[in-house]
């Protein structure tokens, strides 16, 4: 009874914990979709306050003695219970917590704020010189984060931790290595295939209200409930869950550039069905939470990139896209659009990179900001070191910063260590796709129905329902049999580009 008592208490004070960051997270989606410009400094204070009202909650002693209690309890017999995954998940995060002083959580979280419009503002103006002071005060911050958190050996491993517990960035670097040796041959291939599918049709007019609409109807057709959640626009495509029974998602849109809104709203619907898949009765607990940001990555890919570029998806969706584009699509065939929206072409471009060089986008900015965090590069010389990166991996230059060195707001948001999540959940996103496949028999002709429930249902219940209670390579192991691997994703790339450019 001691036991339960005290556990009880400790679950009583995650929730209310996660409360305060839903209120958080409520006014940072806010900030980004309809706050006026003016509000930013108060917006700041807000943010910061919570931030250190979280921290203080996070770190009280009390959480620290509970968790004292409860260690060698019966509660944990059953190491992948509910109750010991809670007890485990939170004992890592309070050690976390309790590293970092308050006055730098506080400053990190304003600092941001602020920053973030910055950025905006940069990038409007492609002048990086007005973001770089900005990008110093948040690098320095990051500094001293990662020194309070403490490492081995690697002060970006203290940063990554936060997003892929227990990931080490010289095992990353091995596996982007060797990815990357298999993607480039395959990107040489493609382009000395000779075929090169005619993507002017995506950049015809194509309205905003109704492109606003197909993306709606898109997003309920693969379940994004809508009684629980909501579509909004902005300047970078998020997902956020305030709560249970609230998650909402943003895209940008651009009259002529169908893709850059469609496939970021198929992005973030495949994060807010994680979302609304965790079970609702853990919500507030580690239980309810996703495994690892590259585990919700994996989900955002796996939904953009595997299912909707499929030739299935596009027999399905592209009848609908006629009639909501009439005068952009009228001469245009299922077969013509399906090659527009899976052509490769490496670009300056993260957002808009196709499958294939998605992942070159990845390795470049995991190698700029692990040079950034490490002094080896100075925030002045990033312009000039990413477009030699770009010129080295891609073969090309970016026109300017706001394609360059601007385009992501990441760094902006304090997000140093986030970005290889994309390219682990693309690892991971095919590894899962093709397990379901086997499992669930021919995903293709559902998908030309338009069905997509099937796929829903094994994820929620090889995945999403299983919140924290595996670290994310077990829980891919768990899901798919087989151990963590990149070589899944390169098969189906090479299947399906090979089919495509004829090689």
């Amino acid at each position: 009874m001691r036991a339960q008592a005290a556990y009880d208490e400790l679950i009583r004070r995650a929730r209310q914990e996660s409360l305060v960051a839903s209120c958080a997270a409520l006014l940072e989606w806010d900030e980004m979709t309809y706050m006026p410009s003016g509000g930013v400094e108060h917006r700041a204070a807000q943010l910061a306050f919570l931030a250190g009202l979280q921290h203080q909650l996070a770190t009280d002693p009390r959480v620290g003695e509970l968790l004292a209690e409860l260690e060698g309890s019966p509660l944990l017999a059953d190491p992948l219970s509910p109750a010991a995954v809670n007890i485990r998940e939170l004992r890592r995060l309070y050690d976390r917590a309790v590293r970092l002083p308050r006055s730098l959580v506080e400053e990190t979280a304003r600092v941001c704020s602020i920053a973030h419009q910055e950025w905006i503002s940069a990038r409007q103006q492609n002048n990086f010189a007005l973001f770089r002071p900005w990008l110093e005060k948040i690098v320095g911050l990051k500094r001293q984060e990662a020194e309070a958190l403490g490492y081995e050996s690697v002060a970006y491993d203290a940063l990554l931790e936060e997003y892929e517990p227990g990931v080490r960035s010289q095992d990353l670097a091995r596996l982007f290595d060797a990815l990357r040796r298999e993607l480039l041959p395959l990107v040489g291939a493609i382009a000395g295939s000779g075929r090169q599918p005619d993507v002017s049709v995506l950049h015809r007019e194509y309205p905003l209200d109704r492109q606003r609409a197909f993306g709606a109807e898109a997003a309920a057709a693969l379940g994004f409930d809508f009684r629980r959640g909501r579509l909004d626009a902005t300047a970078h495509p998020f997902c956020t869950a305030i709560g249970p029974g609230d998650c909402r998602i943003t895209t940008r849109y651009r009259l002529h550039d169908f893709s850059e809104a469609f496939f970021g709203v198929l992005h973030e619907v495949g994060h807010a069905l994680y979302e609304q898949g965790l079970a609702p009765e853990h919500h507030g607990t580690p239980m309810g939470e996703a495994a690892s940001v590259g585990v919700h990555e994996s989900q955002a890919r796996l939904w953009e990139n595997v299912v909707g570029r499929s030739r299935p998806f596009w027999e399905h969706f592209f009848p609908r896209a006629r009639r909501a584009f009439p005068e952009a699509l009228a001469d245009v065939t299922v077969e013509q659009f399906y090659a527009a929206v899976n052509r490769v072409e490496p670009s300056p471009n993260r957002v808009r990179a196709d499958e294939v060089t998605y992942n070159l986008h990845i390795l470049i900015r995991f190698d700029l900001e692990r040079a950034l965090l490490a002094g080896d590069l100075k925030v002045g010389d990033l312009p000039a070191a990413w477009d030699e990166a770009y010129r080295r991996q891609l073969g090309i230059a970016p026109p300017d910063d706001a394609e360059g060195c601007l385009q992501d707001g990441h760094w902006s948001s304090g997000l140093i260590g986030y970005f290889p999540t994309y390219t682990l959940g693309n690892l991971m996103g095919a590894q899962l796709f093709a397990r379901a496949a086997e499992e669930l028999g021919d995903l293709d002709r559902q998908f030309a129905r338009g069905e997509f429930g099937g796929l829903v249902e094994w994820l929620t219940r090889h995945v999403y329902r299983h919140g924290r209670r595996f670290p994310a390579a077990r829980l891919i192991e768990q899901a798919t049999g087989s151990p963590f691997d990149h070589r899944p994703l390169v098969r189906a790339l090479r299947q399906k580009y090979s089919e495509l450019y004829g090689i």
